[in-house]
């Protein structure tokens, strides 16, 4: 009994012995780990701020019509350059029937007590003249009678309005759709025989044409509220254009929106600048654009890339490890400084011989896995 214990003893102890030698081996197979290193180098670091957004003209206007009716002729087409009170498209008056005769009743009334007055008048004059009738009393009903003759050209005036969109006195001022600014025509929503609807007080109305000045753009993006608390007025905006290739237009920022608008989440800012254009250069309205905005720039500076920091969970200390000269790597606190996302200023605790760790994907995985 006592040699059947023994002998699962020595079994035992011989069992575990074997597995140690084993992962002994096994540990002294693994290949020690190889580190690259980078250096210190100098670069330009730019931090800048990115607003997307579209160019638009300045000074854009829709013209609408003064009177309801339908698009009698288009003079003009898109694209056409007008200058102030050129004539666009004019528009037929379709009157409606019961406002028209409601005008016309009225030319009818008036004409009745012009009639009336004038027979008093003429039938009072001829007293006047015989000194029968008072001064004082013909010059009253003198004036009725003058007051009967402007009712009737008034009452005229407004039947011929509603009839044909003019008075006649005014020629077409009311039917012809004529440059409100001299500028580009960017849009002619609207076709021959379209009805078109007049603006007021209840009703936009239909927008006819729009014009703009294109020798003035301005860019109008979107900032980040994460971004814009770094934006001041008066900074200098480098906007490129995607369907202009190879070309960086010059803009000054001039507006920073107080109020934020959320869209799918974020709360975006509104910001515009006015750009600049050459003689020659021509800008077509609503172009995609993106301004790029620096807020701090370093030339020639210490850099590293940010992807080799590391930061210390306690002190949250940004620090990398420098190799020394028996091949280890030590832990350096470093100061930073401009950042542009991928590169970082380095203005303390690095020399610039010094080897910086890069760590390997495997040995990142290992640390977090121990």
């Amino acid at each position: 009994m006592k040699k059947k214990i023994i002998i699962s003893i020595l079994t035992l102890v011989g069992l575990a012995t074997v597995i140690a030698i084993v992962k002994v081996n096994r540990s002294n197979s693994k290949p020690p780990q190889i580190f690259k290193t980078e250096n210190l180098k100098k670069q330009n670091i730019v931090n800048k701020v990115v607003a997307t957004g579209k160019v638009i003209p300045n000074e854009e206007i829709e013209i609408k019509p003064q009177i309801t009716g339908i698009i009698d002729k288009i003079f003009l087409e898109e694209g056409t350059k007008v200058k102030k009170g050129d004539l666009i498209a004019r528009v037929r008056v379709v009157p409606n029937e019961q406002s028209l005769i409601s005008a016309k009743g009225r030319v009818d009334n008036a004409k009745i007590r012009l009639k009336n007055a004038q027979i008093s008048y003429s039938r009072n004059k001829a007293l006047y003249e015989k000194q029968v009738l008072a001064a004082q009393d013909f010059e009253n009903i003198e004036l009725t009678y003058q007051q009967a003759q402007q009712e009737l050209i008034n009452a005229e005036n407004d039947y011929q309005i509603i009839k044909s969109g003019s008075s006649g006195a005014g020629g077409f001022a009311n039917t012809d759709i004529r440059a409100q600014i001299s500028g580009t025509i960017l849009e002619i929503p609207v076709k021959e025989g379209d009805q078109v609807i007049q603006s007021n007080n209840f009703n936009a109305g239909t927008t006819i044409a729009s014009i703009a000045d294109m020798s003035k753009m301005i860019f109008e993006g979107k900032v980040d509220e994460a971004e814009v608390g770094k934006l001041k007025l008066g900074m200098n905006l480098d906007i490129v254009i995607g369907a202009i290739e190879d070309q960086v237009f010059q803009a000054g920022l001039n507006f920073i929106a107080p109020k934020g608008i959320e869209e799918s989440g974020a709360v975006q800012f509104k910001v515009k600048g006015d750009l600049s254009l050459g003689g020659d250069q021509y800008i077509r309205a609503n172009y995609s654009a993106n301004a790029s905005i620096i807020i701090q720039k370093r030339d020639s500076v210490f850099s590293i890339r940010e992807a080799l920091l590391q930061y210390n969970k306690d002190s949250k200390q940004p620090y990398v490890e420098v190799e020394k000269e028996d091949g280890s790597f030590e832990n350096r606190d470093v100061e930073l400084g401009v950042s542009d996302g991928i590169h970082v200023e380095i203005i303390s605790g690095l020399k610039e011989d010094e080897n910086i760790k890069v760590w390997n994907k495997e040995s990142k995985k290992e640390e977090d896995e121990e």
